[in-house]
């Protein structure tokens, strides 16, 4: 007897996997505690990917600010967090994995960074193959308690 084994989908496919997103509900139950009332766009892969390829050499976005371009683009009263960092982790993959592949004009995923000015340890290279790649751009860093972070980032951050 054999058993297929299903092939995992690469990154690319991942990003590329709308799984009929966006969309946008309303917030409700448990998450109103948390984001309060009105709604919540759930983004497509492919649009945190767009957003995070807008950033130019030397500058920064947070997962909030493109949370907050998200919100505005589809007329929700937020991004969905959760989604938002889900999805830009796959665009980091997908752009190492395109790499991998010997392409050079990638998502710069390193330009994306968490609230405060923090390094996402999840992506590609963890922390410190981000390092390089950040201070390669003239960016300096500090260690924020167990997190590194980027020196006066909001100096940095792109208007999109």
């Amino acid at each position: 007897m054999s058993t297929k084994s299903k092939k995992r989908k690469s990154w690319k496919e991942k990003l590329r996997d709308n799984k009929d997103l966006p969309k946008v509900v309303k917030i409700t139950g448990k998450m109103s505690k948390r984001w309060g009332t009105g709604t919540v766009v759930i983004p497509a892969p492919i649009e945190v990917d767009k957003i995070m390829k807008k950033v130019p050499k030397g500058k920064l976005i947070t997962i909030n600010q493109i949370r907050t371009i998200l919100a505005k683009k589809h007329g929700a009263t937020i991004g969905c967090p959760i989604t938002t960092g889900i999805f830009a982790s796959i665009a980091a993959h997908a752009a190492a994995e395109a790499v991998s592949e010997g392409k050079k004009n990638i998502t710069p995923y390193w330009r994306t960074l968490k609230v405060g000015g923090v390094i996402n340890e999840k992506y590609p290279g963890g922390v410190e193959g981000q390092k390089k790649l950040l201070k390669k751009e003239g960016h300096k860093l500090t260690q924020k308690g167990k997190n590194c972070a980027v020196v006066d980032f909001e100096k940095y951050l792109v208007k999109l």
